[in-house]
């Protein structure tokens, strides 16, 4: 993924290599798509949040600086498609780990 990065256009952004391919990280923090998650949760249980109001609570969610949570959003911003597919990805294993607990906890419920 990461296609088109630019180190000058998003200070503090670099790629990370991992076995999923290459992601857009802050130098010294969380995944892009991680903090874009953060800010969708944020939305979903604050939907009249926006603009500063809402930068401040990434701030107090992520423990991130307001250059950190600014330049992810303008990363995002240009990179929207790989930054959900990242999003989704997550929530897909987050939910094929869920459903693979819940087998192994009946499972051992039968014995």
């Amino acid at each position: 993924m990461s296609s088109g990065y630019d180190g000058a256009t998003y200070p503090g952004i670099l790629l990370r290599d991992g076995p999923t391919g290459q992601r857009a990280a802050l130098a010294g923090g969380p995944d892009v798509w991680e903090v874009i998650a953060a800010r969708q949760a944020i939305k979903a249980a604050s939907p009249e949040l926006d603009g500063d109001e809402l930068v401040t609570e990434m701030m107090a969610s992520t423990g991130l600086g307001r250059h950190s949570v600014d330049v992810a959003l303008r990363y995002y911003a240009d990179h929207r498609a790989e930054i959900d597919e990242w999003i989704a990805a997550n929530e897909a294993a987050a939910e094929q780990g869920e459903l693979l607990w819940r087998a192994e906890q009946a499972r051992r419920t039968v014995r």
